[in-house]
């Protein structure tokens, strides 16, 4: 007796307009409310950082505008008839974002490390780091998988750049827990440098399209992705 065929996987829900439209709608969604809170992020941030000459905070707030850019180039994408028409422009705006993120932490460490600027300690900076430490990586994983399921690699992207924003929330709580206890001002701008390289490999990847993002509609013949980024 002939063996039974294998049954083919079923295809993604992805691949119905309908499915695709509402993931859509909740990019949009999740765009929005990045932008929103990175504004807001920004804006006490900036104001803070200059109130106690903190050039972590400072720099805290540059990236929350980088975000904006990143999170406002998706928008963009999407609000067009034809978001994957404009999707290799949207990737090469958060590419250069990153590579913007990774120039400014870069030159900020060194100007620290070098002891310019002595920053003194701040309650309100303690409260942000640690409201965005919870905040981001909800919008970035909400984002991400969304992304993923509609087969958006600048979507994916950006949920990558929400989650740099994370890395860097950890690094200013650190630094200025570190600073407020110990003085270590050191430690704040060496781990900033270790997040400055991350940043430029997302950038570099996001520029090459390679976002670990599967195409909705080819699931039907390959099941998953090929490394273990996409996992949940």
């Amino acid at each position: 007796m002939a063996a039974d065929k294998p049954t083919p996987p079923t295809p993604p829900v992805a691949s119905t307009p309908a499915r695709r439209a509402a993931l859509a709608r909740r990019i949009r969604f999740f765009v929005a409310a990045t932008i929103t809170y990175n504004v807001i992020e920004a804006v006490v941030a900036l104001a803070e950082g200059a109130r106690v000459s903190s050039t972590a905070l400072i720099g805290f707030g540059l990236d929350s505008v980088i975000e904006v850019s990143s999170a406002a180039a998706v928008a963009w994408q999407f609000a067009g008839r034809d978001p994957k028409a404009r999707e290799p422009v949207a990737l090469r705006l958060i590419a250069l974002s990153f590579f913007g993120l990774a120039g400014y932490v870069t030159v900020d460490a060194v100007r620290s490390l070098l002891g310019i600027g002595e920053p003194e300690p701040s309650t309100i900076g303690l409260v942000l780091a640690g409201v965005s430490l919870v905040v981001m990586p909800v919008l970035s994983y909400a984002q991400r998988r969304a992304g993923r399921e509609l087969g958006s690699r600048s979507a994916v992207a950006d949920s990558k750049q929400t989650l740099l924003c994370t890395y860097l929330s950890a690094v200013l709580l650190g630094g200025l827990a570190l600073n407020s206890a110990f003085g270590w001002s050191w430690a704040d701008p060496l781990a900033g440098l270790v997040i400055a390289g991350v940043a430029v490999r997302e950038g570099l990847e996001a520029w090459r399209g390679q976002t670990c993002c599967r195409p909705p509609l080819l699931a039907a013949d390959q099941q998953g992705c090929a490394d273990d980024c996409c996992d949940d």
